[in-house]
């Protein structure tokens, strides 16, 4: 016979993730995606209808444009500035729901600049 598990019993109080955390959190997690560094990014938080929206304004990083001679190399380097972005909103999303347990209604991402790619060495340094 096997015992069934048995849920840990709920505490009295609560949890809260501070609007820094989450902030810091959405830079990361934005940052990560673009290919810049946290501190370049910016985050800020709405209501939207008693679900929080974000909006991200980032720079994002780009290959050396003399490495893009035909259209497959834009491929080949990830994609173009807006379809990175666009692909970044549900990423993002994810990333900060999963890991703060906040349900996110949308993100708004705006691309404020470029910055070149770092190189594999670079970025390891």
């Amino acid at each position: 016979m096997t015992e069934a598990a048995t849920p840990a019993p709920a505490l009295a109080g609560h949890n809260r993730v501070s609007t820094q955390a989450l902030t810091s959190l959405a830079q990361a997690a934005a940052a990560e995606l673009f290919g810049v560094r946290p501190s370049e990014v910016r985050a800020s938080w709405t209501d939207d209808a008693g679900l929080l929206a974000l909006s991200v304004v980032s720079p994002i990083a780009v290959p050396d444009v003399g490495s893009i001679a035909q259209p497959a190399d834009v491929a080949a380097a990830g994609g173009s500035v807006w379809d990175r972005a666009s692909g970044a909103k549900g990423a993002i999303m994810r990333r900060v729901s999963g890991l703060s347990g906040a349900q996110l209604r949308r993100v708004d991402v705006r691309i404020a600049g470029v910055r070149p790619a770092a190189s594999r060495r670079e970025r390891v340094q």
